[in-house]
């Protein structure tokens, strides 16, 4: 009885083919896992990183309190300063930092980086005493 070329005399010769193939067979060379560019363990590092690039970028939400102060405030962001408050909160995320600080121009955000959360903004002139508490960081982005 042959199956893809190969002839099996025992149920246990199947099982150790198809269910243990990482099990090495006397006499047989082991099989090489492809490396290189188009292997699978590349191409799932680049589906990650691009994942880990865009999700702190796309998910980055404004409380209902934050919405609240740049409507208040007549903020309105440009694509410029929401991709450097994004930049500023990754950075923020790799240095560990809980609630940080981001300065964008003359503009001031407190954002919750595990949640990825704008929870309040205002315009720096606003802020007469320049005193900012509850935060573990800052980026000046």
């Amino acid at each position: 009885m042959t199956f893809d070329d190969r002839q099996f005399f025992s149920i246990g010769q199947v099982q150790d083919q198809y269910l243990n193939p990482n099990v090495q067979k006397p006499g047989k060379k082991p099989q090489s896992i492809p490396t290189g560019e188009n292997s699978f363990a590349q191409i799932l590092n680049k589906v990650k990183e691009t994942v880990d690039n865009n999700s702190s970028t796309e998910n980055l939400k404004f409380s209902k309190h934050a919405v609240n102060r740049l409507n208040d405030r007549n903020i309105a962001l440009t694509a410029d300063q929401m991709d450097r408050l994004s930049k500023g909160t990754a950075e923020a995320q790799e240095k560990g930092i809980k609630d940080s600080l981001i300065l964008i121009d003359q503009l001031a955000f407190i954002v919750n980086i595990p949640n990825n959360t704008v929870v309040t903004a205002m315009d720096q002139t606003e802020n007469k005493s320049n005193v900012f508490t509850n935060i573990d960081g800052a980026v000046i982005a």
